[in-house]
Protein backbone atom coordinates (compact mmCIF):
# COMPACT_ATOMS: atom_id res chain seq x y z
CA UNK A 1 0.00 0.00 0.00
CA UNK A 2 1.23 3.49 -0.82
CA UNK A 3 2.05 5.54 2.25
CA UNK A 4 1.96 9.10 0.87
CA UNK A 5 -0.26 10.26 -1.97
CA UNK A 6 -3.06 12.60 -3.05
CA UNK A 7 -6.65 11.41 -3.49
CA UNK A 8 -9.63 13.40 -4.76
CA UNK A 9 -13.39 12.94 -4.42
CA UNK A 10 -16.32 15.10 -5.50
CA UNK A 11 -19.81 15.79 -4.25
CA UNK A 12 -22.83 17.51 -5.79
CA UNK A 13 -25.71 19.29 -4.11
CA UNK A 14 -29.39 18.35 -4.10
CA UNK A 15 -29.90 20.94 -6.84
CA UNK A 16 -27.54 19.26 -9.30
CA UNK A 17 -29.63 18.03 -12.28
CA UNK A 18 -28.86 14.36 -11.64
CA UNK A 19 -29.63 14.74 -7.95
CA UNK A 20 -32.96 16.42 -8.74
CA UNK A 21 -33.81 13.24 -10.65
CA UNK A 22 -32.59 10.98 -7.83
CA UNK A 23 -34.75 12.91 -5.38
CA UNK A 24 -37.88 12.65 -7.54
CA UNK A 25 -37.35 8.91 -8.10
CA UNK A 26 -36.90 8.29 -4.38
CA UNK A 27 -39.92 10.43 -3.51
CA UNK A 28 -42.02 8.06 -5.64
CA UNK A 29 -40.60 5.02 -3.80
CA UNK A 30 -41.48 6.70 -0.49
CA UNK A 31 -44.96 7.57 -1.75
CA UNK A 32 -45.69 3.92 -2.50
CA UNK A 33 -44.50 2.88 0.95
CA UNK A 34 -46.68 5.57 2.56
CA UNK A 35 -49.81 4.87 0.53
CA UNK A 36 -49.54 1.07 0.40
CA UNK A 37 -50.47 0.39 4.05
CA UNK A 38 -53.34 2.89 3.81
CA UNK A 39 -54.76 0.76 0.98
CA UNK A 40 -54.28 -2.43 2.98
CA UNK A 41 -51.26 -3.56 0.93
CA UNK A 42 -48.49 -5.45 2.71
CA UNK A 43 -45.26 -3.39 2.42
CA UNK A 44 -43.46 -6.63 1.54
CA UNK A 45 -45.45 -6.69 -1.72
CA UNK A 46 -44.68 -3.14 -2.84
CA UNK A 47 -42.40 -2.70 -5.86
CA UNK A 48 -41.00 0.43 -7.47
CA UNK A 49 -38.34 1.07 -10.08
CA UNK A 50 -38.57 4.70 -11.20
CA UNK A 51 -36.28 6.61 -13.54
CA UNK A 52 -36.44 10.38 -13.98
CA UNK A 53 -35.19 12.74 -16.68
CA UNK A 54 -35.18 16.50 -16.16
CA UNK A 55 -34.38 19.28 -18.59
CA UNK A 56 -35.55 22.85 -19.21
CA UNK A 57 -38.99 23.05 -17.55
CA UNK A 58 -39.63 19.36 -18.28
CA UNK A 59 -39.67 16.26 -16.06
CA UNK A 60 -40.31 12.74 -17.35
CA UNK A 61 -40.81 9.78 -14.99
CA UNK A 62 -40.85 6.22 -16.30
CA UNK A 63 -40.72 2.87 -14.59
CA UNK A 64 -42.45 -0.15 -13.12
CA UNK A 65 -44.44 -0.34 -9.92
CA UNK A 66 -46.69 -2.64 -7.93
CA UNK A 67 -48.81 -1.64 -5.00
CA UNK A 68 -51.35 1.11 -4.34
CA UNK A 69 -53.25 2.78 -7.16
CA UNK A 70 -51.70 6.24 -6.82
CA UNK A 71 -53.47 8.92 -8.92
CA UNK A 72 -51.33 10.91 -11.33
CA UNK A 73 -52.46 14.08 -9.57
CA UNK A 74 -50.87 12.84 -6.35
CA UNK A 75 -47.67 11.87 -8.13
CA UNK A 76 -47.59 15.31 -9.77
CA UNK A 77 -47.99 16.99 -6.37
CA UNK A 78 -45.16 14.97 -4.81
CA UNK A 79 -42.83 15.77 -7.72
CA UNK A 80 -43.56 19.50 -7.62
CA UNK A 81 -43.16 19.57 -3.84
CA UNK A 82 -39.72 17.98 -4.15
CA UNK A 83 -38.62 20.52 -6.76
CA UNK A 84 -39.94 23.34 -4.58
CA UNK A 85 -38.12 22.00 -1.51
CA UNK A 86 -34.86 21.86 -3.47
CA UNK A 87 -35.40 25.52 -4.34
CA UNK A 88 -36.13 25.75 -8.06
CA UNK A 89 -38.33 28.69 -8.92
CA UNK A 90 -36.39 30.15 -11.84
CA UNK A 91 -37.45 30.83 -15.43
CA UNK A 92 -35.85 27.72 -16.92
CA UNK A 93 -36.93 25.29 -14.19
CA UNK A 94 -39.84 26.12 -11.92
CA UNK A 95 -41.79 23.85 -9.59
CA UNK A 96 -45.01 25.64 -10.49
CA UNK A 97 -44.77 25.66 -14.27
CA UNK A 98 -42.59 22.72 -15.36
CA UNK A 99 -44.30 20.14 -17.56
CA UNK A 100 -44.43 16.72 -15.86
CA UNK A 101 -44.95 13.52 -17.84
CA UNK A 102 -45.64 10.33 -15.88
CA UNK A 103 -45.06 6.99 -17.62
CA UNK A 104 -45.33 4.39 -14.84
CA UNK A 105 -46.73 0.92 -15.46
CA UNK A 106 -47.04 -2.48 -13.77
CA UNK A 107 -43.95 -4.49 -12.94
CA UNK A 108 -43.11 -7.24 -15.44
CA UNK A 109 -44.76 -10.55 -14.53
CA UNK A 110 -41.57 -12.35 -15.55
CA UNK A 111 -39.53 -10.36 -13.05
CA UNK A 112 -42.20 -10.69 -10.36
CA UNK A 113 -42.25 -14.49 -10.52
CA UNK A 114 -38.51 -14.58 -9.86
CA UNK A 115 -38.65 -12.13 -6.97
CA UNK A 116 -41.78 -13.22 -5.09
CA UNK A 117 -41.67 -16.06 -2.61
CA UNK A 118 -43.83 -18.94 -3.85
CA UNK A 119 -46.00 -21.38 -1.94
CA UNK A 120 -46.44 -24.34 -1.57
CA UNK A 121 -42.97 -24.93 -3.01
CA UNK A 122 -41.40 -22.86 -0.20
CA UNK A 123 -39.19 -21.09 -2.73
CA UNK A 124 -37.57 -18.10 -1.07
CA UNK A 125 -37.96 -14.54 -2.27
CA UNK A 126 -35.30 -14.08 -4.95
CA UNK A 127 -33.09 -11.16 -5.84
CA UNK A 128 -34.65 -8.62 -8.19
CA UNK A 129 -31.68 -8.77 -10.55
CA UNK A 130 -28.22 -10.20 -10.93
CA UNK A 131 -25.26 -8.08 -9.94
CA UNK A 132 -22.33 -7.33 -7.69
CA UNK A 133 -22.50 -4.93 -4.75
CA UNK A 134 -19.68 -3.45 -2.69
CA UNK A 135 -19.43 -2.06 0.82
CA UNK A 136 -16.48 -0.20 2.30
CA UNK A 137 -15.40 1.31 5.60
CA UNK A 138 -12.22 2.92 6.89
CA UNK A 139 -11.29 4.37 10.27
CA UNK A 140 -9.89 7.59 8.80
CA UNK A 141 -13.04 9.59 9.75
CA UNK A 142 -15.42 9.32 12.73
CA UNK A 143 -18.19 7.93 10.50
CA UNK A 144 -15.78 5.35 9.03
CA UNK A 145 -15.82 6.91 5.57
CA UNK A 146 -12.97 7.94 3.25
CA UNK A 147 -11.95 11.49 4.10
CA UNK A 148 -12.18 13.04 0.60
CA UNK A 149 -15.84 12.14 -0.03
CA UNK A 150 -16.82 12.69 3.61
CA UNK A 151 -15.60 16.30 3.59
CA UNK A 152 -16.74 17.03 0.03
CA UNK A 153 -20.28 16.13 1.17
CA UNK A 154 -19.95 18.10 4.40
CA UNK A 155 -18.97 21.31 2.60
CA UNK A 156 -22.07 21.28 0.40
CA UNK A 157 -24.37 20.14 3.18
CA UNK A 158 -23.36 23.09 5.38
CA UNK A 159 -23.85 25.56 2.52
CA UNK A 160 -27.23 23.98 1.68
CA UNK A 161 -28.39 24.34 5.28
CA UNK A 162 -27.44 28.03 5.20
CA UNK A 163 -29.26 28.51 1.90
CA UNK A 164 -32.44 26.82 3.14
CA UNK A 165 -32.38 28.83 6.37
CA UNK A 166 -32.26 32.07 4.40
CA UNK A 167 -28.79 32.99 5.65
CA UNK A 168 -27.30 32.89 2.14
CA UNK A 169 -29.84 34.48 -0.17
CA UNK A 170 -27.74 34.86 -3.34
CA UNK A 171 -26.88 31.17 -3.75
CA UNK A 172 -28.91 28.85 -5.98
CA UNK A 173 -29.62 25.15 -5.52
CA UNK A 174 -27.01 23.76 -7.96
CA UNK A 175 -23.48 23.19 -6.67
CA UNK A 176 -20.43 20.93 -6.82
CA UNK A 177 -17.45 20.43 -4.57
CA UNK A 178 -14.17 18.57 -4.89
CA UNK A 179 -11.55 17.91 -2.26
CA UNK A 180 -7.99 16.68 -2.84
CA UNK A 181 -6.65 15.18 0.40
CA UNK A 182 -2.97 14.66 1.22
CA UNK A 183 -2.14 11.31 2.83
CA UNK A 184 1.04 10.67 4.79
CA UNK A 185 1.86 7.21 6.16
CA UNK A 186 -1.59 6.13 5.00
CA UNK A 187 -3.43 8.79 7.04
CA UNK A 188 -5.21 11.94 5.79
CA UNK A 189 -3.39 15.03 7.06
CA UNK A 190 -4.52 17.99 4.96
CA UNK A 191 -6.12 19.41 1.84
CA UNK A 192 -4.09 20.26 -1.25
CA UNK A 193 -6.89 21.53 -3.52
CA UNK A 194 -10.46 22.71 -2.91
CA UNK A 195 -13.05 23.21 -5.65
CA UNK A 196 -16.49 24.71 -5.11
CA UNK A 197 -18.70 25.68 -8.04
CA UNK A 198 -21.93 27.21 -6.76
CA UNK A 199 -24.90 28.59 -8.65
CA UNK A 200 -25.83 32.19 -7.82
CA UNK A 201 -29.21 33.79 -8.44
CA UNK A 202 -27.76 37.31 -8.72
CA UNK A 203 -26.27 37.39 -12.21
CA UNK A 204 -23.51 40.00 -11.84
CA UNK A 205 -21.70 38.47 -8.87
CA UNK A 206 -17.96 37.73 -9.12
CA UNK A 207 -16.06 34.55 -8.25
CA UNK A 208 -14.34 36.45 -5.44
CA UNK A 209 -17.71 37.40 -3.96
CA UNK A 210 -18.83 33.77 -4.16
CA UNK A 211 -15.62 32.73 -2.39
CA UNK A 212 -16.29 35.24 0.38
CA UNK A 213 -19.66 33.52 0.90
CA UNK A 214 -18.62 29.87 0.74
CA UNK A 215 -15.15 29.94 2.30
CA UNK A 216 -16.36 30.05 5.93
CA UNK A 217 -18.43 26.90 5.35
CA UNK A 218 -15.47 25.13 3.76
CA UNK A 219 -13.28 25.98 6.73
CA UNK A 220 -15.99 24.86 9.16
CA UNK A 221 -16.37 21.53 7.35
CA UNK A 222 -12.68 20.59 7.38
CA UNK A 223 -10.63 19.55 10.43
CA UNK A 224 -8.46 22.17 12.11
CA UNK A 225 -5.10 22.57 10.43
CA UNK A 226 -6.07 20.87 7.17
CA UNK A 227 -6.15 24.17 5.24
CA UNK A 228 -2.77 25.85 4.94
CA UNK A 229 -1.17 28.62 2.92
CA UNK A 230 -0.28 25.93 0.37
CA UNK A 231 -3.92 24.94 -0.18
CA UNK A 232 -5.11 25.95 -3.65
CA UNK A 233 -8.69 27.25 -3.99
CA UNK A 234 -10.88 27.07 -7.11
CA UNK A 235 -14.18 28.86 -6.48
CA UNK A 236 -16.47 29.18 -9.52
CA UNK A 237 -13.42 28.78 -11.77
CA UNK A 238 -15.38 29.51 -14.97
CA UNK A 239 -16.20 32.94 -13.57
CA UNK A 240 -20.00 32.65 -13.67
CA UNK A 241 -22.60 30.06 -12.64
CA UNK A 242 -25.99 31.73 -13.06
CA UNK A 243 -27.82 29.17 -15.22
CA UNK A 244 -28.05 26.02 -13.14
CA UNK A 245 -30.01 22.86 -12.53
CA UNK A 246 -31.87 21.02 -15.31
CA UNK A 247 -32.09 24.26 -17.30
CA UNK A 248 -28.32 24.26 -17.67
CA UNK A 249 -27.71 20.52 -17.99
CA UNK A 250 -30.03 17.54 -18.43
CA UNK A 251 -30.37 15.32 -15.37
CA UNK A 252 -30.91 11.56 -15.12
CA UNK A 253 -31.49 9.20 -12.21
CA UNK A 254 -28.49 7.13 -11.20
CA UNK A 255 -25.65 9.03 -12.85
CA UNK A 256 -23.84 9.96 -9.63
CA UNK A 257 -23.14 6.51 -8.19
CA UNK A 258 -19.58 7.31 -7.10
CA UNK A 259 -20.83 10.44 -5.33
CA UNK A 260 -23.49 8.26 -3.69
CA UNK A 261 -20.94 5.76 -2.35
CA UNK A 262 -17.25 6.20 -1.52
CA UNK A 263 -15.94 8.85 -3.90
CA UNK A 264 -13.91 6.35 -5.88
CA UNK A 265 -11.96 5.09 -2.86
CA UNK A 266 -13.66 1.69 -3.17
CA UNK A 267 -15.18 -0.35 -6.02
CA UNK A 268 -18.79 0.12 -7.08
CA UNK A 269 -21.17 -2.45 -8.55
CA UNK A 270 -23.09 -1.87 -11.73
CA UNK A 271 -26.34 -0.50 -10.34
CA UNK A 272 -27.60 2.81 -9.00
CA UNK A 273 -29.69 3.10 -5.82
CA UNK A 274 -32.29 5.83 -6.25
CA UNK A 275 -35.78 4.97 -7.47
CA UNK A 276 -35.55 1.31 -6.44
CA UNK A 277 -37.43 -0.52 -3.72
CA UNK A 278 -35.27 -2.81 -1.53
CA UNK A 279 -36.10 -6.03 -3.42
CA UNK A 280 -33.56 -4.63 -5.87
CA UNK A 281 -30.24 -5.83 -4.48
CA UNK A 282 -28.51 -2.97 -6.30
CA UNK A 283 -29.78 -0.96 -3.37
CA UNK A 284 -30.45 -3.26 -0.42
CA UNK A 285 -27.37 -5.48 -0.79
CA UNK A 286 -25.14 -2.40 -1.21
CA UNK A 287 -26.58 -1.15 2.07
CA UNK A 288 -25.96 -4.55 3.67
CA UNK A 289 -22.38 -4.59 2.36
CA UNK A 290 -21.71 -1.15 3.85
CA UNK A 291 -23.33 -2.24 7.13
CA UNK A 292 -21.10 -5.32 7.37
CA UNK A 293 -17.92 -3.49 6.34
CA UNK A 294 -18.62 -0.72 8.84
CA UNK A 295 -19.24 -3.19 11.65
CA UNK A 296 -15.99 -5.04 10.86
CA UNK A 297 -14.06 -1.78 11.24
CA UNK A 298 -16.12 -0.64 14.25
CA UNK A 299 -15.35 -3.98 15.92
CA UNK A 300 -11.63 -3.30 15.54
CA UNK A 301 -11.19 -6.33 13.29
CA UNK A 302 -9.59 -4.19 10.56
CA UNK A 303 -8.67 -0.56 9.89
CA UNK A 304 -10.39 -0.73 6.51
CA UNK A 305 -12.51 -3.31 4.76
CA UNK A 306 -14.00 -3.88 1.32
CA UNK A 307 -16.85 -6.38 1.06
CA UNK A 308 -18.43 -7.75 -2.12
CA UNK A 309 -21.74 -9.61 -2.45
CA UNK A 310 -23.04 -11.16 -5.67
CA UNK A 311 -26.56 -12.27 -6.64
CA UNK A 312 -28.52 -13.86 -9.48
CA UNK A 313 -32.07 -12.84 -10.40
CA UNK A 314 -34.63 -15.06 -8.73
CA UNK A 315 -32.02 -16.65 -6.43
CA UNK A 316 -32.22 -15.82 -2.75
CA UNK A 317 -28.79 -16.63 -1.36
CA UNK A 318 -25.74 -14.59 -2.38
CA UNK A 319 -23.54 -16.45 -4.84
CA UNK A 320 -20.39 -15.21 -3.14
CA UNK A 321 -19.08 -13.17 -0.22
CA UNK A 322 -15.64 -11.61 -0.55
CA UNK A 323 -13.76 -9.48 1.99
CA UNK A 324 -10.45 -7.63 1.62
CA UNK A 325 -9.01 -5.85 4.66
CA UNK A 326 -6.11 -4.38 2.66
CA UNK A 327 -3.45 -5.77 4.96
CA UNK A 328 -5.02 -4.19 8.07
CA UNK A 329 -7.03 -7.16 9.34
CA UNK A 330 -6.61 -8.59 12.82
CA UNK A 331 -8.02 -11.95 11.65
CA UNK A 332 -7.98 -13.68 8.28
CA UNK A 333 -10.45 -12.66 5.56
CA UNK A 334 -11.87 -16.19 5.27
CA UNK A 335 -12.83 -16.09 8.95
CA UNK A 336 -14.52 -12.73 8.43
CA UNK A 337 -16.41 -14.07 5.41
CA UNK A 338 -17.76 -16.94 7.49
CA UNK A 339 -18.56 -14.59 10.37
CA UNK A 340 -20.66 -12.20 8.29
CA UNK A 341 -22.53 -15.11 6.68
CA UNK A 342 -23.32 -16.50 10.14
CA UNK A 343 -24.23 -13.11 11.66
CA UNK A 344 -26.73 -11.83 9.06
CA UNK A 345 -29.25 -13.37 6.69
CA UNK A 346 -28.08 -11.99 3.34
CA UNK A 347 -31.10 -13.04 1.29
CA UNK A 348 -33.12 -10.08 -0.05
CA UNK A 349 -35.83 -10.77 2.53
CA UNK A 350 -33.27 -11.20 5.29
CA UNK A 351 -31.61 -7.87 4.45
CA UNK A 352 -34.93 -6.03 4.32
CA UNK A 353 -35.93 -7.50 7.68
CA UNK A 354 -32.60 -6.94 9.44
CA UNK A 355 -32.26 -3.33 8.26
CA UNK A 356 -36.03 -2.64 8.34
CA UNK A 357 -36.10 -1.29 4.79
CA UNK A 358 -39.83 -1.51 3.95
CA UNK A 359 -40.38 2.14 4.90
CA UNK A 360 -40.57 5.57 3.27
CA UNK A 361 -36.95 6.42 4.14
CA UNK A 362 -35.37 6.92 0.74
CA UNK A 363 -35.81 10.53 -0.41
CA UNK A 364 -33.41 11.67 2.31
CA UNK A 365 -30.67 9.46 0.83
CA UNK A 366 -30.77 11.14 -2.58
CA UNK A 367 -28.19 13.85 -1.80
CA UNK A 368 -24.93 14.02 0.16
CA UNK A 369 -24.28 10.30 0.07
CA UNK A 370 -26.04 7.12 1.12
CA UNK A 371 -23.22 6.32 3.56
CA UNK A 372 -21.48 8.12 6.39
CA UNK A 373 -24.78 9.47 7.74
CA UNK A 374 -26.25 9.24 11.21
CA UNK A 375 -29.04 6.66 11.71
CA UNK A 376 -32.47 8.29 12.09
CA UNK A 377 -34.94 7.50 14.84
CA UNK A 378 -37.55 6.40 12.27
CA UNK A 379 -35.24 3.81 10.71
CA UNK A 380 -33.53 5.89 8.06
CA UNK A 381 -29.88 5.04 7.43
CA UNK A 382 -30.22 1.89 9.54
CA UNK A 383 -27.28 0.46 7.61
CA UNK A 384 -25.03 2.99 9.38
CA UNK A 385 -25.56 1.35 12.78
CA UNK A 386 -22.70 -0.55 14.40
CA UNK A 387 -24.90 -2.91 16.41
CA UNK A 388 -23.39 -6.03 14.79
CA UNK A 389 -19.82 -5.31 15.94
CA UNK A 390 -19.98 -7.39 19.11
CA UNK A 391 -21.56 -10.35 17.30
CA UNK A 392 -18.80 -10.27 14.70
CA UNK A 393 -16.10 -10.19 17.39
CA UNK A 394 -17.69 -13.20 19.06
CA UNK A 395 -17.98 -15.03 15.74
CA UNK A 396 -14.23 -14.81 15.04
Amino acid sequence: MRASYLFTSESVSEGHPDKVCDRISDEIVDLFYREGPKAGIDPWQIRAACETLATTNKVVIAGETRGPDVPKEQLDHVIRSAIKDIGYEQDGFNWKTCDIEILLHEQSADIAQGVDAQQPTNREEGAGDQGIMFGYATNETPDLMPAPIFYAHKILRLISEARHSGTEKVLGPDAKSQVTVSYENGKPVGVREIVVSHQHIVEDITSKQVRDIVEPYVRKALPDGWISDKTIWHINPTGKFFIGGPDGDTGLTGRKIIVDTYGGAAPHGGGAFSGKDPTKVDRSAAYAARYLAKNIVAAGLADKATLQLSYAIGVARPLSIYIDTHGTGKVSEDKLEKAVADSMDLTPRGIRKHLDLNKPIYARTSAYGHFGRQPDADGGFSWEKTDLAEALKRAV
